[in-house]
């Protein structure tokens, strides 16, 4: 084995390659960039060395740079864990020039599976199946056009050179296609410097199905069985399992056969995956699953393959690297139960998936699950890489055992005041349809209304107002309950749940969290984080003046647009204005079809926690 070893990549993965280093006492060299010196992958490496400015070009993408970082350590392996320069051939190969050990793929497979076309071609000639399309030389509009036409509408245009979602049009109708055509190909020039395409059979309920193959310097390949990973949004993996529900044995046997064949097509040497796009319509059959692509790396969710099979995928790379045999034989590989994985992302789904920034004040992950993160509690999530927080990672003996310990432990998250997706995963996993395996990889298009509510619903209100009971007010002209001057409490009162007010019932349950974080109080609850308050006696006057449509600001910031004016129409969801806080923007939308009252704000104004920026009013002309 190697001595020392230099990650060329940061957050979670370098984290992950760093702990299975280190059990097997091989030094860790980290690099790191401005922006990512406090991160936890820093200090627990052995070593680390910073390498530029937080743009990524000019750091974890600077080949120059990581490889005089290694020349200056003495690192004698580079393990570029996934992204960055894990698949590009060139740097690949000036590792190996270097006479520095490369843990990756050969620099002539990555060539030959880097190109959707040449791959596919490569595949075809494997005797692996392909989707059926074009992938020809000629890339003139009326050969495109032509092929497009006799593969049958609709199909998919796809960069050449694409990945990650990019570079990719679904076109329906023939006279749709020259325009979606040169959209294609304007992101592919844009995003690969490469504006060929190919054309696919669009698959109407497709599953994506990929399988972990593994290979050695003396012949050996094998696979460790698929992944199922159809919970997609724009093309981006949002939760995996393995293995893939649906799938039986023959089924599994001819898809995982034609992986071994795909890695043996380019004579493969470490970890890599065979992607599959099935055709689920009429379940999942051998004749019906096609190649897509192979990433020859490690892949993000590799952790679900390690947990049902026992292996660690980390140290199959390292054991490969050093010139050392496979560890098993397929023979001796087997699964044990069911896994999944759900990417925790520092986004906002309710507004679009717009990424969310900022100082991580409070954060508290599952404790009772494996956890791959990059970040603690205070680190900082910035705009220069992935907002990837965390993979949250369940087993269970079978299915349903697995997927009810993942609601439980995204249902478990608090995470504040960065935005985050936990509440979604919560959701999605609790989802009659995909609990029952009906899913494909327009699962959360189709169901984006019911798993995205924008706003609390009425058991998170009386929670809300439980927990400001609980935490207490000392105050008792603001109290929730005591001094009455006439009559009876009806049990209600007002309170602030996120950006507006409303009407919540003290109703005491075990279990509530609300945690006061600096000058918020924030209620944790099925994964979401509501800010939380009471209302103070001017915003009660203007909530029930502007017929309950008082708009709060979610905490202090600066407003840096106002959509609309007094007295003009508007309707549920619309933009009304937007905050600035802590490099966050919260755009605050009309809770109901009105009229706007109240516009006390302007653009650059400083607004305060909990007031009043704008209020709708009810049934006015």
């Amino acid at each position: 084995m190697m001595e020392s070893l230099l990650i060329a990549n940061r957050g979670e993965i370098a984290r992950r390659i760093i702990r299975t280093a280190k059990s097997l006492g091989i030094r860790t060299i980290a690099v790191h960039s401005e922006a990512d010196a406090g991160l936890p992958f820093v200090t627990e490496a052995d070593e680390a060395v910073a390498i530029g400015p937080a743009p990524a070009r000019e750091s974890y993408l600077s080949q120059a740079r990581i490889l005089e970082a290694a020349r200056r350590t003495g690192a004698a392996a580079i393990h570029p864990g996934y992204g960055f320069l894990s698949e590009n051939a060139e740097f690949a190969k000036a590792v190996e020039n270097a006479g520095i050990i490369w843990v990756g793929a050969p620099p002539a497979a990555i060539r030959a599976m880097g190109l959707k076309d040449a791959a596919k071609q490569l595949m075809q000639t494997a005797g692996v199946p392909v989707t059926p399309g074009y992938m020809g030389a000629d890339q003139s509009d009326e050969r495109l056009a032509a092929e497009a036409d006799a593969t049958g509408y609709p199909v998919l245009v796809k960069a050449v050179a694409g990945g990650g979602g990019k570079g990719m049009r679904r076109v329906d109708r023939p006279e749709d296609f020259a325009e979606m055509l040169a959209s294609c190909r304007r992101e592919a020039a844009s995003s690969f410097g490469d504006d060929r395409v190919l054309i696919e059979r669009y698959i109407a309920n497709p599953r994506h199905i990929e399988v972990q193959v593994f290979a050695d310097r003396f012949g050996n390949c094998v696979h460790l069985f698929e992944r199922d990973c159809s919970l997609q949004r724009r093309h981006q993996k949002v939760i995996e399992e393995a293995p893939a529900p649906g799938l039986d044995a023959e089924t599994r046997a001819s898809i995982c056969e034609a992986a071994v064949r795909a890695a043996k097509a380019v004579n493969y040497i470490g970890a890599g995956t065979i992607e599959f796009i099935a055709d689920a319509s009429e379940g999942l059959r051998p004749d019906r699953i096609w190649f897509m692509e192979m990433n020859t790396r490690l892949q993000v969710e590799h952790p679900v393959t390690e947990t049902i099979t026992g292996e660690d995928l980390v140290f199959w790379q390292l054991q490969v690297a050093a010139g050392q045999p496979l560890p098993k034989g397929q023979d001796e590989i087997t699964m044990q139960g069911w896994a999944f994985e759900a990417r925790l992302y520092a986004e906002n789904p309710a507004a679009g998936y717009l990424p969310s920034i900022g100082r991580l004040d409070h954060l508290r992950l599952p404790a009772d699950t494996r956890v791959d993160s990059g970040v603690e509690e205070g680190n900082e999530i910035t705009a220069f890489y992935d907002p990837m927080i965390a993979k949250i990672i369940t087993h269970g003996p079978n299915r349903q055992t697995a997927l009810s310990k993942l609601v439980k432990a995204c249902e478990s998250i608090e995470i504040w005041p960065v935005k985050s997706n936990a509440g979604l995963l919560a959701r999605v996993a609790a989802d009659a349809d995909f609990r029952a395996a009906r899913v494909d990889t327009g699962f959360l298009d189709r169901h984006g209304e019911t798993l995205l509510p924008k706003e609390p619903d009425a058991a998170t209100i009386d929670r809300a107002a439980t927990a400001l009971a609980t935490i207490g007010e000392t105050d008792p002209w603001s109290a929730l309950a005591g001094l009455r001057i006439a009559g009876a409490s009806d049990g209600r009162t007002r309170v602030r749940v996120g950006d507006h007010l409303y009407w919540g019932h003290v109703r005491p349950a075990p279990g509530i969290n609300a945690v006061r974080i600096g000058e918020t109080t924030v209620l944790f609850d099925a994964g979401n984080a509501w800010p939380i308050g009471l209302a103070a006696a001017s915003e009660i006057e203007a909530h029930q003046g502007a017929g309950d449509g008082a708009i709060l600001s979610p905490m202090p910031g600066l407003v840096i647009s106002v959509d609309v004016a007094e007295g003009d129409r508007v309707a549920r969801g619309d933009r009304l204005l937007t905050v600035e806080a802590m490099k966050m923007e919260h755009t605050l939308r009309a809770p109901f079809d009105g009229v706007v009252g109240k516009l006390p704000v302007s653009v650059g104004a400083r607004v305060s926690e909990n007031q009043l920026v704008v209020s709708v009013m009810k049934g006015e002309d």
